[in-house]
């Protein structure tokens, strides 16, 4: 293996840095995971830092994985050992999983997710509407993410209710204390509680932070234009008064306003640290210098609190090719064409391209003519393997188990599959746990319910509750994932969905995923890590993205369709950006000046994903509830320089290129006949 080129001057600047905070200004393509492994070795090594007074943090469980492997890489095994690379959340997991009493929590706490969440919130709901004699027409999503805003922006219940302008807001901010209510009853926190209750209790606790403080000595944190309010108050506090921190970022790369980033977060830094050091990182290692000049000139319509300018030494390169198409089916025909082009002509291959897009539902018309014209595709940002029924399941069986106080849990299993417990039979039981304050498994054991109830019913909800206690007590002894196996059996989980589904292919594909849970947890147990108990691996499992991580093994020859916000982070030869139109991006709903900005932001970041190819397509007519609609080109397309374009309505190919052209397809052939 070749050895890797040498840092440049200003990547060794951001590694040797310390005794104050330092922001490295990271273009796109220019190294910045490099520069914080490379750090991470550095200070262990040369600075003599011990590992586990480091943490480094990021955003994704994947790019998490990447930087704990290319540390792995650098340092041996003894150097690394006690270093932390995590998530944010995973973080925050951990930190609560050590100090949960100090949070009024029980050990086995759940981590619900968007639609456990959803669940309870549509509950309270109905609950105040009809307490209020509403006609509860409130929007359930609405209001959980006007919560979530509020978490991420540090919003008590209390400031909720100050800073509450609207009827709606009220209503959420009411909703807001009793969902808090709800979830510490059921000892459960949400997706934002592991940055929130974190915050919360070093603001609480100056002990407890003190704790945390001297174990992470040095902080780095990757992707700081990501950060919400709570995570920078949280890095800020972990911090202390040493400010050994080391972040990385790039406002021109901040796309995700819409779930709670600040991109301000970078200027902030200067203010609360007055001796911040400032290192640019802008040679780029990835893009031509043309689209690199191209998506220069495009950001450079945004303001700007530190200047930079991305440049390459990988040569000119080709020029942008912009292609106005007739119709939204002319575009794919154009765009596929394009592909077909590239992979005979060139040799490339599909695993070498992607088809970028601003929203998801502008994938739907290529899936269609890439199947059809049998090239190989896959879609990211499909549904999470956590997101199916059969895995939400299992996974709520474990955590009823860890939790009994999981009323969530405990609805989704007690019929399923069936066991005959009627709705009246439920909703008697949710009546009695409320008068009474308790859990439904807690309730469902109690003489006061059974009285209320049939005996036949009362029997049914006993025989339940039996098999489940009689569970609790071998998870204290079972190996996970041989309790797992028990489950699955036991329920006869195969049999009932061979009743319940469509085909026996379709019971099978689902069964697959069952059996893919029961090998996770066997492996997960025997890798140990703080993963030994059902519990421990139900945190995990909360946190992890199983379809992300397959993602990242071995693929197949294949294109890659995703929306821009996903493409984040990623690279490829060939890049198609479709759709550029004005209210495609920028979105119809993002016109005012912050909102443009971001769309400009999002254009930058996919016009950067290119390496060699770039292409830019739009439609002059579209198909809109059944009626043809006229489209304008992305004001962003006359933000790019017209001397790196190449508009395809605008070029006259010469009869010398069209036979150059003809001959490379003559030879293309031929080879392709010899072999």
């Amino acid at each position: 293996m070749a050895p890797k080129p040498s840092l440049n001057e200003q990547q060794q600047q951001a590694v040797e840095h310390i005794g104050s905070p330092l922001l490295v200004l990271a273009g796109a393509g220019t190294g910045k995971t490099r520069v914080i492994t490379e750090k991470i070795a550095w200070l262990i090594r040369k600075a003599k830092v011990d590992a586990k007074n480091i943490a480094a943090i990021t955003f994704t469980n994947k790019a998490a994985r990447e930087m704990k492997q290319r540390a792995s890489d650098i340092l041996s095994s003894d150097e690394a050992k006690g270093l932390t690379v995590s998530t944010f959340h995973t973080l925050g997991l951990t930190i609560i999983r050590k100090e949960y009493k100090h949070l009024g929590y029980k050990a086995g706490f759940t981590i619900f997710d968007a639609q456990d969440s959803s669940t309870i919130i549509k509950e309270l709901t109905f609950s105040e509407a009809v307490a209020d004699n509403d006609d509860g027409s409130e929007n359930d999503d609405d209001i959980r993410w006007i919560i979530s805003r509020w978490k991420n922006d540090f919003v008590s219940i209390d400031k909720a209710f100050e800073i509450a302008t609207t009827a709606h807001e009220v209503r959420a901010a009411k909703l807001y204390r009793s969902y808090q209510r709800q979830l510490k009853a059921y000892n459960a926190i949400d997706f934002d509680d592991l940055i929130l209750l974190p915050l919360q209790l070093f603001k609480e606790k100056p002990e407890v932070l003190k704790e945390w403080q001297n174990k992470f000595r040095f902080l780095l944190v990757d992707e700081y234009q990501d950060t919400n309010v709570c995570q920078y108050e949280l890095v800020k506090l972990l911090t202390g008064l040493r400010k050994e921190l080391t972040v990385v970022g790039d406002d021109d790369q901040s796309i995700y306003a819409w779930r709670g980033a600040k991109p301000e977060n970078i200027a902030q830094l200067q203010t609360d640290y007055p001796n911040l050091k400032v290192v640019k990182l802008e040679q780029n290692y990835r893009s031509t210098s043309l689209i690199l000049e191209s998506a220069n000139a495009l950001i450079a319509n945004n303001d700007h609190l530190f200047e930079k300018k991305l440049w390459s030494s990988l040569g000119e390169g080709e020029k942008i090719r912009i292609i106005p198409c007739k119709s939204a089916d002319h575009e794919v025909e154009t765009v596929i064409g394009e592909i077909m082009k590239y992979n005979f002509r060139d040799k490339a291959k599909y695993q070498d391209m992607a088809i970028l897009y601003r929203s998801n539902y502008q994938s739907r018309l290529f899936e269609r003519y890439l199947r059809s014209n049998n090239i190989a595709y896959k879609l990211s940002g499909g549904t999470s393997f956590f997101e199916r029924a059969e895995v939400k399941d299992i996974l709520a069986y474990l955590r009823l188990i860890v939790n009994t106080s999981d009323d969530a849990a405990f609805l989704r299993v007690i019929n399923t599959p069936k066991r005959s417990i009627g709705a009246s039979t439920l909703e008697k039981l949710g009546n009695y746990a409320n008068e009474r304050q308790i859990s439904l498994f807690a309730a469902s054991q109690e003489m006061g319910f059974a009285q209320r109830v049939s005996g036949k019913a009362a029997a049914l909800v006993q025989s339940f509750i039996f098999w489940l206690n009689d569970l609790i007590v071998s998870s204290h002894e079972s190996k996970p994932h041989a309790l797992v196996e028990r489950i699955v059996t036991e329920i006869a989980y195969e049999d009932w969905l061979k009743n319940i589904c469509s085909s026996d292919k379709q019971a099978e594909q689902r069964m697959a995923n069952v059996y893919e849970i029961i090998d996770w947890t066997r492996r997960l147990y025997e890798d140990g890590e703080g993963k030994e108990t059902i519990a421990e691996i139900i945190a995990h499992m909360c946190l992890m993205d199983l379809l992300e991580r397959n993602q990242e093994e071995e693929e197949d020859n294949a294109i890659s369709l995703m929306t821009m916000h996903t493409a984040k982070g990623l690279e490829f030869p060939y890049v198609f950006l479709i759709g550029i139109e004005e209210e495609i991006l920028p979105h119809a709903n993002s016109m005012e000046e912050d909102g443009l900005d971001e769309e400009r932001r999002l254009a930058y970041v996919g016009i950067t994903r290119a390496k060699q190819h770039l292409t830019i397509t739009y439609a002059n007519v579209r198909n809109k509830y059944g009626e043809k609609i006229s489209c304008e080109p992305s004001r962003f397309l006359e933000e790019l320089p017209e001397q790196n374009c190449e508009w395809a309505d605008r070029v006259v190919v010469s009869p010398e290129q069209m036979q150059a052209t003809s001959q490379s397809y003559i030879a293309n052939l031929q080879a392709m006949l010899e072999d």
